[in-house]
């Protein structure tokens, strides 16, 4: 519940920004009234795009099954986490000069096809948006069954509502947060994520390399724990459980979690070693 949350706040208050960013710069328009109508529609038009690809990926998921399926979860997993990352460094990057190049973007597209321009830069904002949500929601909830699947998607709906409580709060106050802090926040949180769905595909995989042939030592480094810490904390519930669900811990590491789990991290620092854009412009 707690991920599926997150996930859709997250993603929520950024496809919020972007549309708050537009709307501000359509009402500085001639013609505002008409190009919002552009504006709603391009956004409505990304939430149903949003729509069709969750339902592919359902289909395949419901489509394939045994190893196959395994093999498709696993690579959501893997491809959710490698968007997280992806998406962080982007925002961790351009966070200062988003407004701006939104602008940019829809006066260039204002210029060259009118109202359909800027429906377009709408429809691929929220869209990006709502593609990277399904992709999250689907690696992180996809072994999901029952009552568990259930409290996934309560998790879902109120990560919504927290949203547009979050953009009221931001808009409105700067004395509690700060959307350069928020975004902080956020993105550490994220990055935590991130290997949680990284390791839970890699355990997956790994799962799938045990039943072929390889040598011993492979063996080992796939399925044999390193150690075994659940009697400090367990991760299969409490404290241990919830560092688990959202940042990969385990109780029990094979080498092959761990090693994968460290390059992470790493690949992270890198990636970010980028000083961050000091400020955040407010869609206002």
């Amino acid at each position: 519940m707690t991920q599926s949350m997150f996930i859709v706040w997250r993603e929520s208050v950024e496809a919020l920004l972007v549309i708050g960013i537009l709307q501000a710069w359509v009402s500085r328009q001639q013609q505002a009234s008409h190009l919002l109508r552009y504006l709603w529609s391009g956004a409505l038009l990304g939430l149903l795009l949003s729509g069709v690809l969750a339902g592919l990926i359902l289909l395949a998921g419901e489509a394939m099954s045994g190893s196959a399926n395994e093999w498709f979860q696993a690579s959501l997993a893997l491809i959710a986490s490698l968007l997280i990352v992806q998406m962080v460094g982007w925002m961790h990057r351009n966070a200062g000069t988003l407004k701006q190049d939104l602008s940019r973007k829809a006066d260039q597209r204002l210029n060259r096809q009118g109202g359909l321009g800027l429906m377009v830069l709408a429809l691929l904002a929220v869209s990006r948006e709502g593609s990277e949500t399904v992709v999250f929601l689907y690696g992180a909830g996809a072994r999901l069954q029952g009552p568990s699947l259930g409290l996934f998607a309560v998790g879902a709906i109120a990560g919504l509502v927290l949203a547009l409580l979050s953009v009221s709060l931001l808009h409105g106050s700067r004395r509690f947060i700060s959307w350069p802090r928020f975004f902080a926040i956020s993105e550490a949180i994220l990055l935590l994520l991130g290997a949680a769905l990284l390791v839970s595909g890699i355990e997956r995989i790994g799962g799938q390399l045990l039943a072929m042939d390889w040598p011993e030592p492979v063996y080992r480094g796939i399925g044999d724990a390193l150690w075994n810490s659940s009697a400090i904390l367990d991760d299969g519930h409490g404290l241990g459980g919830f560092l688990a669900d959202f940042a990969g811990y385990r109780a029990s590491p094979s080498a092959l979690t761990l090693l994968v789990w460290i390059g992470y991290w790493l690949t992270v620092a890198r990636w970010l070693r980028t000083p961050k854009a000091e400020n955040l412009p407010c869609p206002t």
